[in-house]
């Protein structure tokens, strides 16, 4: 490659081999944001996004399912740098997938991005102090040289679902449906739908099937707290204060109140179920009782708390063309569910909303001088890089607030690190664990959902220590993004790129 002395790139490699400074994996959320953030304080450094499929948008691309929906408001869910301007804080896909569309455009980040371009391996080189990234494109094997490689491919695997294990599914007659893969053509019209599952995914698939099948049951081993959240931000004073600010302050204000609900429910988890309880029983109305469909035996934010935009999940429930099953599964029949507690749910469509799959680093094959890397056995380096691995970070959110907050943190400690690098005259960061015996390890995202507890193997780990504490408070994050020490737990590689 040829280099400066601070290991810019000026041109390519082996001709039709590509070099970078920078290569961001993913066009949804994070890999967009992390573009952002790298164009605006970066200016001299060369990037591009590579995108396995033929638009952007992951998540909000992919997933195609009724009335989807984001799970967080949107002031903190969409971009700092580009707030959300309308007064519903709960917005569904298709105005998630143009918002994005609009930012691209709108930042000329869409100029930098290379469709069905799909990663298939990233090699680190010492000797190079770089990575070779072999991608896929039009049948057409390429690599791509880059300093520094930023993957923002989510959490979970975009070509498979969980697999649930459901007693008795192969009996079933009628379509059996995942919600990650949604058929286009779908008619549920005057059918019997029965959602397995109890997590955002079923509590947005409810209101929205209901009105036109014949009835929707909701399946569920245990119950989920459901909070219903005020779909509009408008007050009668909102026109004293100009939009553009008034949607910054709702930003703000949604932050704050994110971070207090979560620390008022762990520090008084017994009040924080009564409230929850008492506020499903009023907009219950009697339609169902709160025990046990509405009474996890969990405490708030052991699992992630759903909300539903006005209450519409259970204003469904009082209209009678939904109902909630709390139980465990005893077999599938022909054209049924059968529980264990004897009830038996007539069905002709079954749908799986039982979790997504984890795939961290979108499952890459990720080798360093050689050495493959299992990222389960690894500690992660301020929520953000993997130990033991050069210049890469890994763009993961929060559990306990809007994803893009996580993934915003990690993209400016990004740009700070490269920063920083440059100032130091280094071509490379790598984390290390110096005495891995005094770390108290602990898992990296503090839920108990079913999905998660599978998939905690294949997750980096986290500790008790600092700078490999999980992710927990985006104040705490940002802070650490923009002034913390960056020599903690980091050996620093000196020398040009070669």
């Amino acid at each position: 490659m040829n280099g400066h002395a601070n290991g810019h790139i000026n041109g390519s490699a082996n001709g039709a081999e590509e070099s970078l400074d920078v290569a961001i994996i993913g066009a949804g959320i994070s890999g967009i944001n992390a573009a952002y953030r790298i164009q605006t304080k970066l200016p001299d450094y060369k990037f591009k996004i590579f995108e396995a499929r033929g638009a952007i948008g992951g998540t909000w691309d992919l997933f195609r399912y009724p009335g989807i929906r984001s799970d967080s408001d949107f002031y903190t869910f969409g971009f700092e740098w580009n707030t959300w301007q309308k007064d519903h804080p709960i917005v569904a896909g298709s105005e998630i997938k143009e918002y994005l569309e609009q930012s691209v455009s709108k930042s000329g980040i869409d100029r930098k991005i290379q469709f069905h371009t799909r990663l298939v391996a990233a090699d680190w080189s010492s000797d190079k102090k770089s990575w070779a990234l072999t991608v896929e494109s039009g049948g057409q094997t390429r690599y791509v040289h880059a300093r520094f490689v930023v993957v923002g491919t989510g959490y979970y695997d975009y070509n498979e679902p969980l697999k649930a294990t459901i007693p008795g599914l192969d009996n079933f007659k009628g379509a059996v449906i995942h919600p990650q893969f949604w058929p286009e053509k779908l008619d549920y019209t005057g059918k019997k739908v029965v959602i397995i599952g109890s997590g955002a995914t079923a509590i947005t698939l409810v209101p929205n099937m209901a009105p036109t099948a014949a009835q929707v049951t909701m399946i569920q081993r245990s119950p989920t707290y459901i909070y219903s959240l005020p779909n509009s931000t408008r007050r009668w004073w909102s026109f004293l204060i100009p939009s553009f600010l008034r949607h910054k302050i709702s930003r703000l204000l949604f932050i704050f109140m994110q971070r207090l609900s979560y620390i008022l429910c762990r520090s008084y988890p017994r009040q924080a179920k009564a409230v929850l309880r008492a506020h499903s029983r009023r907009l219950l109305n009697g339609v169902l009782p709160v025990d046990p469909h509405f009474s996890p035996k969990y405490n708030p934010w052991d699992q992630r708390v759903c909300f539903a935009p006005d209450g519409d999940f259970y204003a469904t429930l009082r209209t009678g063309k939904a109902d909630v099953k709390t139980g465990t599964i005893q077999t599938i029949t022909e054209n049924s569910v059968k529980l264990e507690n004897g009830d038996e749910i007539e069905a002709d469509i079954l749908v799986t909303a039982t979790g997504l799959r984890i795939c961290v680093a979108g499952g890459v094959n990720i080798r360093v001088d050689g050495e493959k890397i299992n990222i389960g056995d690894k500690f992660m380096w301020n929520g953000s890089m993997v130990q033991d691995v050069p210049n890469m970070s890994v763009i993961l959110g929060y559990t306990n607030a809007s994803w893009t907050l996580g993934a915003d943190a990690t993209a400016l400690l990004t740009v700070r690190l490269l920063q920083f690098l440059d100032r130091r005259n280094a071509i490379a960061a790598v984390p290390r664990v110096q005495d891995e015996s005094a770390l108290t390890p602990k898992r990296l995202m503090d839920l108990s959902s079913t999905y998660l507890q599978v998939a905690a193997k294949f997750m980096p780990k986290a500790a008790e220590q600092y700078p490999w504490k999980p992710r927990s408070s985006y104040y705490v994050d940002i802070w650490q993004a923009m002034f913390g020490r960056l020599e903690n737990g980091l050996e620093l590689i000196s020398g040009p790129s070669k």
